[in-house]
């Protein structure tokens, strides 16, 4: 008898060192020697994603926690994320995390054996994911990066008081994006501007449908992945017709946005990495978290950006601005 668990537990203990080593050991053991295997499944690269996902992977290594990543990437196609999540399935993994709302769809369709985190979903209520925000009720949670869009709109009027129309383009297939434009819908009343909106199945159409919009005054960039991977399209309407640009995130700033008061993606995905260790270490269950939203907002500015779209940024929001794009 003595003899059977001596094996059992050598048995064990190869298999823990067997994970350790895949996962390179470097970075050390979390609190009880634990080692993990997630899955990731982003929809797109583009730089909110990614940020979303690094810092996920972020919170894991400052924690000195070892895992064993699997990291894929959709590129943009509903059926490479369904395949990407069908094969997590089938693997023995511990977690698997869902970046963007259609990767977090298909992750939680086909997995139901461990816990499926998302992030970078607008409404998981409204996609389906959860049964509801406040109380889950199965295997899936996570983090909405829910925008505060009517104070992102206000932008345009704080840059360009005299604006009375905002074109927005959005992908028909993704509910985040329809959520973003009903608010921007509702905050526009408010603020006495019109919104003129195109849709694209992809982003090989997207310079069509900015075209189509015809002259505004301004252009808001949701946190669309078909858009916001080819927001380069965007900024060069927007330099062409001297129309305003506000960006949703700071990413597209980056890329030539003027302006935007959004989330940093990098905290968000951080905010996520502890919900799953809350999961993996205190062995709390997805049905009974709540999805997490980010009040950690930044205003972020591009000011030679917005000078290309004839526009200057106020000194207020300049000093305002948690981060400057030179």
């Amino acid at each position: 008898m003595r003899l059977k668990n001596l094996a059992t537990a050598v048995v064990a203990i190869s298999s823990v060192l067997a994970v350790s080593a895949c996962s390179g050991g470097d970075s050390g053991t979390g609190e009880g020697g634990d080692s993990y295997k997630i899955g990731i499944s982003q929809l797109v690269q583009h730089p909110a994603l990614d940020a979303a996902s690094e810092g996920f992977q972020k919170k894991f290594e400052d924690e000195g926690v070892t895992v064993e990543w699997d990291v894929q990437n959709a590129q943009g196609e509903q059926a490479n994320a369904t395949s990407i999540a069908q094969n997590f399935a089938n693997q023995d993994l511990d977690l698997v995390l869902a970046v963007a709302t259609p990767a977090a769809q298909a992750a939680a369709q086909a997995i139901t054996n461990v816990p499926v985190l998302f992030t970078a979903v607008t409404d998981a209520e409204e996609a389906g994911l959860v049964a509801s925000n406040e109380a889950p009720g199965g295997n899936v949670t996570g983090t909405s990066d829910l925008n505060p869009v009517a104070d992102q709109l206000k932008l345009v009027k704080d840059l360009r008081p005299e604006a009375k129309t905002v074109g927005i383009v959005y992908s028909s297939g993704e509910v985040n994006s329809q959520v973003q434009v009903d608010l921007a819908k509702k905050a526009a009343k408010d603020l006495g501007v019109e919104i003129k909106e195109a849709t694209i199945a992809n982003s090989s159409e997207l310079g069509q449908a900015v075209n189509s919009l015809g002259k505004v005054d301004a252009y808001y960039v949701p946190t669309d992945n078909n858009v916001v991977s080819a927001v380069s399209v965007m900024v060069q309407a927007a330099e062409k017709n001297k129309a305003l640009l506000v960006g949703s995130e700071a990413g597209q700033v980056e890329q030539g946005a003027a302006i935007t008061r959004g989330i940093n993606y990098t905290k968000l995905g951080e905010q996520t990495g502890e919900m799953a260790l809350r999961i993996l270490q205190d062995g709390e269950k997805p049905a009974d978290m709540p999805v997490e939203t980010s009040s950690d907002l930044e205003l972020v500015v591009n000011p030679e950006a917005a000078k290309r779209q004839g526009v200057e940024i106020p000194q207020k929001l300049l000093d305002e601005a948690d981060r400057t794009i030179e």
